[in-house]
């Protein structure tokens, strides 16, 4: 890794050298734009939008639209004597219970490493935040903007999250929101059972992202020449009128199906005693023959 930034945390009045390394990095196939018919890349020239000419970066200066075509222009002067603290501190401003921060304003994660002869306060501040089970707040300057982050512990490496500014997070203004919507106890109680029967704990190696290993597959089918043959997918049938509690049962038991959950058994019905082919031939008979055995005249009796 290399690294990004390099300045001091300060700690008190301990300051701690330290390097920063982006913890963190995409995996997305990019793509160039090319031409289609030769491929050859397709460049794209800084102009200006008056005059149509080509303008180097040294020209290029930071412009503010104020509206109704006017646009304020800022340059470097103008920068140099804004409130910015300094480019290479991290100034502790608090330390803070981890659940107080909501992860909505977390934005990305840096590694810190300390330099020269700081690792024994560097490991003296990793280890009071991991036993006071708090995170540090912090403020740092990367690339000429000043970040509100957290310093916490992870595998024994402190870790800066970067964080929006609280103005910076939208707040939710859905219409749906405003509605008494009620749901039955009946349903609910589903809903928890559900919950239930795909609870686990998370493991972050057992998820792959299917569509990049796809899209790899087809360049390197298109690098060897090859075809790519892809699998054949159902039809999905067009979903129907939702009956909640029929959904919500369902899913429990295709949830506990998929996580090998065996149906409770069944009561075994009681199984009926047929007669064999012998047994029935010999009942046939002796009716047989009751039946052509002349039964005794019954006697009368006579006048007297």
């Amino acid at each position: 890794m290399r690294a990004i930034w390099k300045g001091a945390v300060s700690f008190g009045l301990v300051s701690i050298a330290v390097k920063l390394y982006s913890a963190t990095e995409e995996k997305d196939i990019r793509f160039h734009q090319v031409h289609r018919t030769d491929g050859g890349r397709i460049k794209y020239q800084r102009t200006c939008a008056i005059d149509g000419e080509a303008v180097s970066y040294d020209d290029i200066a930071k412009g503010y639209d104020i509206g109704g075509g006017e646009m304020v222009i800022l340059t470097d002067e103008d920068f140099a004597d804004l409130p910015l603290s300094t480019s290479r501190a991290i100034d502790v401003l608090e330390f803070v219970p981890a659940e107080q921060i909501d992860p909505m304003l977390f934005a990305k994660a840096y590694y810190l490493e300390p330099e020269g002869q700081a690792a024994k306060p560097y490991v003296l501040l990793r280890d009071a935040l991991r036993d006071a089970d708090r995170v540090a707040i912090v403020k740092i300057a990367i690339r000429q903007r000043e970040q509100l982050a957290t310093l916490r512990v992870r595998d024994d490496v402190l870790v800066l999250n970067t964080m929006l500014w609280p103005d910076e997070v939208r707040a939710p203004e859905f219409g749906f929101l405003d509605d008494e919507i009620e749901t039955r106890p009946a349903e609910l109680a589903m809903a928890s059972s559900l919950i239930d029967s795909m609870a686990g704990d998370f493991q972050p190696d057992e998820f792959t992202d299917n569509y990049r290993s796809a899209l790899q597959e087809v360049i390197d089918a298109k690098v060897e020449g090859r075809e790519v043959v892809q699998p054949e997918e159902p039809e999905e049938a067009a979903p129907a009128a939702i009956d909640l509690m029929a959904a919500l049962k369902a899913s429990v038991e295709r949830a506990k199906k998929a996580r090998g959950e065996a149906e409770p058994e069944k009561p075994a019905k009681k199984a009926v005693k047929k007669a064999t082919p012998a047994k029935k031939a010999a009942k046939s008979t002796t009716a047989a023959k009751k039946a052509a055995t002349p039964r005794p005249a019954k006697a009368t009796k006579k006048s007297a």
